[in-house]
């Protein structure tokens, strides 16, 4: 029934799409080309073995997976507070949770220099106060990775819990269970799927 029911949404898909479609799978695929292309295969194992680029692949996975962690322990409460609580004004700040998903890179980053830099807004505080200096340092990739990632996870992860069947918390609830318990017990588990896209 399925297979039919497929079948038959292909026929009545527009020969235009499907070339558009085969358009954009291409256009997804030139970057991808165009860098295996340009890679020195044949001095890909002395690239990999020169100690600078292991010192960057470790910095960027570490600064990555912190990132990710950062952005779990702020983007799900966050999300789970939009998508559960009407409260006035919610779609400002989902608005503003959003911008930078909307701002060019280039303006996410100056932006950032200006609020967190050395001479930035809150920056010299950082510094003057913690120590804290956000340019040049891992933490200043974290916080940028952070600032991109958020967005993605919050929005993500809102649109799972709107869609989530609240009886499973709801039993967890009358069963005694509290909100947090229910939550990371209950909830989680049953959107996990979009907690990991998310991130």
């Amino acid at each position: 029934m399925t297979d039919a029911r497929s079948h038959r949404r292909h026929e009545r898909l527009p020969r235009t799409a499907k070339v558009i479609a085969a358009f954009t799978v291409v256009f997804f695929c030139l970057p991808f080309i165009g860098l295996l292309w340009r890679t020195p295969w044949t001095r890909l194992l002395d690239v990999f073995g020169d100690s600078t680029t292991r010192d960057a692949l470790w910095l960027s996975m570490r600064t990555s997976i912190t990132a990710a962690v950062i952005s779990v322990f702020l983007g799900v409460p966050l999300a789970w507070t939009l998508a559960s609580i009407p409260f006035r004004g919610r779609n400002i700040v989902r608005s503003l949770c959003l911008i930078s998903m909307v701002l060019p890179p280039v303006v996410g980053g100056i932006s950032l220099l200006f609020s967190l830099g050395r001479s930035g807004l809150f920056g010299r505080y950082l510094d003057d106060w913690f120590g804290f200096r956000f340019t040049f340092s891992s933490w200043g990739v974290v916080v940028a990775q952070v600032f991109v990632a958020l967005p993605f996870l919050v929005l993500t992860v809102e649109g799972a819990l709107r869609q989530a069947d609240p009886r499973f918390t709801e039993a967890a609830r009358s069963l005694g269970a509290n909100s947090w318990y229910a939550f990371c017990r209950v909830t989680l588990p049953s959107i996990r799927s979009a907690l990991i896209a998310g991130t």
